[in-house]
């Protein structure tokens, strides 16, 4: 039950509002999100075009990473994690959101010590050379980024991690069928869409390339 309260606490705090302050505009490529809640030691680095870092230390909860405020259901996301290591939770994924219903997504290629479940699975796919499980879960209640709201996660979590330097993909296409497949039909409206580094736990570092 530890890892099963980690993953519902790090959902709700890292939907809070200041998430969503970028720090790149509206019409650049790609955008540079980082939201700590204030605890832990958390250092990220924004760098240029679609290099970011980020290490940690402590039981601070945060999320960095670089995207694109417009989501797309059939996106192709091109990335290169240089260094992703961690002795505590942390996940290493495509992150974001849609309206219409409101959901949050994950699709997890990498953790530390806790690979993310939930109670409710929804069977599984194969993708980009790899088998990902599909979850469901509900938050009551929580923040979005349409403030307070009660709304549907959907994970797709690879079987194995995802190798720590190679030039990787996530064909979202894939995972939005096996969602909807699996009665996890995403929203009409997409909106942020990132290559993330979430945590909140133990000590980590990462270098990621988003192209």
């Amino acid at each position: 039950m530890k890892g099963r309260k980690y993953l519902l606490t790090l959902a709700a705090m890292v939907t809070a509002a200041s998430l969503f302050a970028v720090s790149a505009g509206a019409n650049a490529i790609l955008n540079w999100y980082f939201w700590t809640d204030g605890n832990g030691n958390v250092n990220a680095v924004n760098g240029p075009g679609g290099q970011y870092s980020v290490n940690w230390s402590g039981n601070g909860l945060f999320i960095a990473g670089k995207g694109w405020l417009q989501g797309s259901p059939d996106r192709i996301i091109h990335y290169t994690a240089n260094d992703f290591q961690t002795d505590g939770n942390a996940f290493l994924m495509v992150y974001g959101w849609t309206r219409n219903p409101l959901v949050e997504y994950r699709v997890v290629d990498n953790w530390g010590n806790w690979r993310p479940v939930t109670a409710d699975y929804r069977g599984s796919v194969y993708s980009d050379g790899a088998w990902y499980d599909l979850y469901h879960a509900w938050r009551y209640n929580a923040p979005s980024p349409d403030g307070t709201q009660t709304f549907r996660q959907y994970w797709s979590v690879r079987q194995t991690k995802r190798p720590i330097g190679s030039r990787s993909a996530v064909t979202l296409e894939a995972h939005v069928k096996a969602w909807d497949n699996a009665g996890m039909s995403p929203g009409s409206r997409w909106a942020h869409q990132i290559l993330a580094v979430e945590g909140g736990s133990g000590t980590g570092q990462a270098s990621i390339t988003v192209w």
